[in-house]
């Protein structure tokens, strides 16, 4: 399975993501975010994290465990 693949996910599934801090960008974290019904784009999906919507995309590196996340935030930046 593509883990970048939006099609593969529902809305309910919980994810990881790395995610830059928009004021220090070098820094990074794992942070856990909820796939969503996207409220702005009826029909389509979207992660949900910081209270905040995110498109649901090949662009954003996607997890489905802390434990897979944990080693490729360890690959790129450890």
């Amino acid at each position: 399975m593509n883990l970048n693949d939006p099609t593969q996910y529902q809305a309910g599934d919980i994810v990881y993501v790395m995610y830059r801090n928009p004021h220090t960008y070098d820094v990074a974290n794992i942070q856990q975010a909820a796939v969503v019904n996207d409220p702005d784009h009826p029909g389509e999906l979207a992660l949900f994290l910081y209270e905040t919507y995110y498109p649901l995309n090949s662009d954003i590196a996607i997890y489905q465990s802390e434990t897979e996340a944990q080693q490729a935030f360890d690959m790129y930046f450890g």
